[in-house]
């Protein structure tokens, strides 16, 4: 299994929720965060180096991992700096809280 962890621009969240779904991915987990990267914006005295971002999260199985990762690639691509960054880890193991119940 891998953790599939996404950081895009908050809006193309709806495309990519839109593409993960047509690719059969439906459980993410999604938070609000804050990235600083190569995107900066500077407006006379003021520098913005830190942007809205949002970090979508999934566990999948192996063999969807390229998959998911060209969905997410294809939906949150503008071409511009600060389109984000998907970061794929190895998962041991997962554990559904309510039944004890091993694997996805």
């Amino acid at each position: 299994m891998k953790m599939i962890r996404a950081i895009i621009r908050p809006e193309q969240e709806a495309a990519v929720k839109e593409a993960l779904e047509k690719a059969g991915q439906v459980a993410l987990t999604k938070i609000h965060v804050f990235g600083r990267g190569k995107q900066v914006v500077q407006l006379g005295p003021l520098v913005y180096d830190e942007f809205p971002k949002v970090l979508l999260m999934a566990v999948v199985e192996d063999d969807k991992v390229a998959e998911l990762n060209r969905a997410i690639t294809e939906a949150a691509r503008t071409g511009h700096v600060g389109d984000g960054k998907i970061f794929v880890s190895p998962v041991d193991e997962v554990y559904t809280i309510r039944t004890g119940e091993r694997g996805l």
